[in-house]
């Protein structure tokens, strides 16, 4: 943001560059939208994410570390959900490493050529081509930019850009020359006969485009990163408080101009002023201060209301696939996207196993029981989820509970602690058969 300047943080009229550049360098940012995207990342994957018992089992082997990086498909699963919640739109790329002179599968085992899996995001892509085989929109050309390391030396390592160019039957990577031109660096074939990118929608649009399902919260947090700087600015002027002079020693210099007022101000100094004069200090009112920071507090509010609308049940939100089956039920749009991430997991499974022969791909499973009936259940739960992460205090998840009507505002806290003493430990702090026990009991 503060990279950004005057793109998000307007320079005041008549504002000199370098008062400017003090109030962009100490500008903090509440960070609302990241907050909300890791909270809202996490309710698909609070649970394992399940692999179906149609996985292979030669595929089911290299899901422990699909992406040859460490990362299991869970983990690789909830990044490419925040990557969706965050830009809109990423994209899985089933890779395959260039396996010359290796023909049987043993011999294949032994190098350890495997197909696995890479996230691409949207910063990366440069542009595609698609058209429709068999009435299914398919792409016949992508491109984007990657990032080569490099040995330089005995000891060190460079980074490369090239832009990598798939096709249907081969792929290509172009590298700037000496002369900062674009050029061919590598190319060659695919047997597969298709590109194995799959995307990742957050709010689609169209094929292979998409908007961030919540930027209008991203527009809310600019708003605040605005605003903020009013206010700190504001609370810098109003705690210094003005020295005024009225009545004080006026004159004229010999050259016609008015003589300067000087004063030493200390403990140890005294200020001598014509009858009838005043020096005194003039502060500021705070009435301005108080009205910024409740409107800054309700822009809080505003944020996590829109974050929210995402886990809220909305009737009628589902694909025409969803609205014929028997079993149908409305969904909230994170439900929505959770399951267009499980479809692009699925393909992505499937473009592995063609790259093994292998004649499926099987499925995975997520979780998606965390829709909410209301806009105030729903923010009540990122409320939540934030307390147990330990992004808010017990004492502000109340107060905000009070306010949405959730907890009685004659609840007292100190009452609550004592009571929560004499309860004893929560069922999650218990071993199995003390929670078991006290289950039963109840």
């Amino acid at each position: 943001m503060r990279h950004a300047g005057e793109q998000y943080l307007p320079k005041w009229p008549n504002e000199d560059p370098e008062s400017y550049q003090c109030r962009l360098q100490t500008a903090t940012l509440f960070p609302a939208f990241s907050r909300t995207v890791e909270t809202l990342t996490g309710k698909p994957f609070s649970k394992p994410l399940k692999v179906n018992d149609d996985v292979p089992p030669r595929i089911a082997e290299l899901l422990a570390d699909v992406d040859l990086q460490g990362r299991n498909l869970h983990s690789f699963a909830a990044d490419m959900m925040q990557i969706a919640l965050g830009y809109g739109l990423g994209g899985i790329l089933v890779e395959f490493p260039r396996a010359e002179g290796i023909k049987t599968l043993e011999q294949e085992r032994a190098a350890g050529v495997r197909p696995y899996f890479v996230a691409i995001r949207p910063q990366q892509l440069l542009g595609w081509k698609s058209q429709r085989v068999n009435g299914k929109e398919m792409l016949t050309q992508l491109r984007f930019m990657e990032c080569v390391e490099e040995d330089e030396g005995d000891y060190g390592t460079k980074v490369v850009d090239q832009v990598r160019v798939l096709k249907r039957d081969g792929w290509e990577t172009h590298r700037k020359n000496a002369r900062s031109e674009w050029e061919l660096h590598e190319q060659g074939k695919t047997t597969i006969g298709f590109i194995p990118f799959v995307p990742v929608y957050g709010a689609r649009t169209a094929f292979m485009t998409a908007k961030p399902p919540l930027i209008e919260l991203a527009h809310m947090n600019v708003k605040h990163w605005q605003s903020q700087s009013d206010q700190d600015t504001l609370l810098h002027v109003a705690r210094v408080p003005v020295l005024t002079v009225i009545g004080g020693p006026q004159g004229m210099n010999p050259d016609g101009t008015r003589k300067r007022f000087e004063l030493t101000i200390g403990a140890s100094a005294a200020v001598e002023l014509p009858q009838g004069a005043d020096l005194k200090y003039v502060e500021h009112s705070g009435k301005a201060i108080e009205a910024g920071k409740v409107a800054l507090d309700d822009l809080k509010e505003e944020m996590r209301q829109a974050g929210a609308e995402l886990l809220v049940i909305k009737p009628g939100d589902m694909t025409a696939t969803e609205a014929s089956t028997e079993n149908a039920v409305a969904m909230c749009a994170l439900q929505r996207i959770t399951n267009d991430l499980k479809d692009a997991l699925d393909l992505a499974l499937s473009y592995m196993a063609a790259w093994i022969k292998e004649p499926k791909g099987g499925s995975v499973t997520l979780f998606t029981d965390f829709g909410a009936a209301t806009l105030a259940d729903a923010s009540a739960q990122l409320l939540l989820s934030a307390n147990i992460a330990g992004k808010i205090s017990d004492e502000t998840l109340r107060g905000e509970f009070k306010r949405r009507a959730i907890l009685s505002p004659e609840v007292n806290e100190e009452e609550e602690k004592q009571r929560l003493e004499e309860q004893g430990p929560a069922l999650g702090e218990m071993g199995e058969d003390d929670a078991d026990g006290k289950r039963a009991a109840a």
